[in-house]
């Protein structure tokens, strides 16, 4: 699995546990409901971690609370470019 789509995947778990839509998220995080939808959507492939911090102030969570999960101990090394 990507990074990108790991984020996605994590984000939409989040949203599911809490009963949040993207728009309800986006409106708790502070952020226009296009940048989270690129981010879910694939169209972003690198969500700024100001971003990812503000969905999870949104979602109360930390940011580690977001990453300790078994999808990013999976996450593939990125090529290098």
């Amino acid at each position: 699995m990507d990074t990108q789509k790991a984020v996605a995947i994590r984000i939409q778990q989040l949203c599911a546990e809490k009963g949040y839509n993207l728009h309800a998220l986006a409106r708790k995080a502070g952020i226009p409901p296009t940048t989270l939808k690129n981010i879910i959507y694939g169209n972003s492939r690198n969500p700024g971690v100001i971003t990812l911090k503000l969905l999870c102030d949104g979602l109360e969570i930390s940011l580690y609370d977001f990453f300790a999960t078994e999808e990013f101990r999976q996450v593939e090394p990125e090529d290098e470019k």
